[in-house]
C-alpha cells in the first residue's frame, strides 16, 4: 500500500526548463521498484511531454493521491517554483500557471496531507523547485498558531524560501543527489533509504556556498522509502549477540583465524588455520569495513589477528547487536 505522484515540467510558455521530466522520469523508475527488483511503489507520472499539466490536471491528481487509505504517499515535483510577496503565498507553477493563479499552492497541498492522516500513515513531499523551502514555514498556512507540518509528513526540498533549484548534468542538482542516495548512496547497513538519511546524504554533498536543502518532519518512526541490498547480510548481523554477549566484549583473535599464510611472520606459519575461525573472522572483516567491529590493539584486523589481541562493537555496532538481541533483524 505505498503510491507515488510523480511531476515534471519543462515545456513552460514563459522561462520554459531543461531536466524536470527526466527528473521526473528517473524519480518514478527508481521508485517502482526495490534494488532487488521487487514491487515497492505503484507510481503515477505526469510530464509535460506526455500531456498538459494544467492546474486542474494536477489538483485532481493531488486529490487522487491523498484518497483512501495506504501506508506511504510520497509527492515529488520538478519545476517551477514562485512566492507571491503580495499575499506570502508559495506555489509549484503548473503549465498554465501565470499572474493571479499560479498553479497550486503550498498550503493547500500541505492541507491535504496533513487531513490524510491518519488514512494514509505517512506522505513525504519532495520538491524540486525555487522557493520551495517556503513549504516548512508555519507562515505559510497564515496562522502562527498552527503547526504546518501535521502528523506522518515530511517535506524535502531542494532550497530555502530564497534559494534557486540549480540544473546540471541532466538533472536538477537535488533530484541527481536524491537518485544517488536511493540507489544506494544513502542505505544504512540493512539497506534501508528513509528520508532522513536521503537528506543527510543531500546535505553533506551539498557545500556551504551551494544551494541548501531543507528537511522537516513530524513523525513518530521513520519510513522505508526504497530498499537495496544490506551492506552486511541479516544473517551476519543476527551473529553479533554471539560474538559478543556483551556490548563491551572483546572477542580474541589468533593467528589461527587468519587464512593468509603467505605473509604471516615465519615464526607463526607452523600455525594452521582453523577453517572456522577462518568464517568467523570473514564476517568480523565486513563488519569492521562498515564500521560496526574496530581492532584491539592494532590499526587493521590482520595485525590483531596475527599479534592475538582482539575486536570489539563500535557505537553503531553495538546497536545493530542490540536490534539482533531483540530480533529486530
Amino acid at each position: 500500500m505505498k503510491k507515488a505522484l510523480v511531476i515534471g515540467i519543462d515545456a513552460y510558455a514563459v522561462n520554459p526548463l531543461v531536466g524536470c521530466v527526466s527528473d521526473a522520469v528517473a524519480i518514478s523508475n527508481t521508485l517502482e521498484r526495490n534494488g532487488d527488483g521487487s514491487p515497492n511503489f505503484s507510481v503515477r507520472l505526469l510530464t509535460s511531454n506526455q500531456g498538459a499539466v494544467t492546474t486542474a490536471v494536477l489538483s485532481e491528481a493531488i486529490a487522487e493521491l491523498f484518497k483512501g487509505d495506504a501506508d506511504t504517499a510520497v509527492l515529488f515535483f520538478a519545476g517551477h517554483g514562485i512566492i507571491n510577496l503580495v499575499t506570502n503565498a508559495g506555489y509549484i507553477v503548473t503549465q498554465d500557471g501565470g499572474k493571479g493563479a499560479w498553479g497550486i499552492s503550498l498550503s493547500e497541498l500541505l492541507g491535504q496531507a496533513n487531513r490524510a492522516y491518519p488514512r494514509i500513515k505517512s506522505t513525504v513531499i519532495i520538491l524540486d523547485s525555487c522557493h520551495s523551502g517556503f513549504a516548512g514555514e508555519v507562515a505559510g498556512l497564515g496562522n502562527d498558531q498552527l503547526s504546518l507540518i501535521g502528523t506522518g509528513v515530511t517535506i524535502l526540498t531542494a532550497s530555502h524560501r530564497e534559494g534557486k533549484a540549480a540544473e546540471g548534468g541532466g538533472h536538477g542538482l537535488f533530484t541527481g543527489l536524491l537518485l544517488d542516495g536511493l540507489n544506494g548512496s544513502a542505505a544504512d547497513i540493512q539497506g534501508n533509504i528513509t528520508p532522513a538519511s536521503l537528506y543527510s546524504h543531500v546535505d553533506q554533498t551539498l557545500g556551504p556556498w551551494e544551494q541548501r536543502p531543507i528537511y522537516k518532519a513530524n513523525v513518530q518512526t521513520f519510513i522505508s522509502l526504497r530498499q537495496v541490498n544490506p551492506k552486511i547480510r541479516p544473517e551476519i548481523l543476527r551473529n553479533l549477540p554471539t560474538y559478543f554477549p556483551d556490548p563491551t566484549t572483546v572477542f580474541a583473535l589468533d593467528p589461527s583465524f587468519e587464512p593468509d599464510r603467505e605473509n604471516v611472520p615465519d615464526n607463526l606459519k607452523h600455525v594452521p588455520v582453523d577453517s572456522a575461525h577462518a568464517a568467523v573472522f570473514k564476517e568480523l572483516q565486513q563488519c569492521n569495513r562498515h564500521g560496526l567491529v574496530t581492532p584491539v590493539g592494532a590499526e587493521h584486523m590482520y595485525y590483531a589477528a596475527i599479534n592475538s589481541t582482539g575486536c570489539k562493537l563500535t557505537a553503531v555496532g553495538a546497536h545493530y547487536r542490540k536490534l539482533a538481541e531483540m530480533n529486530r533483524i
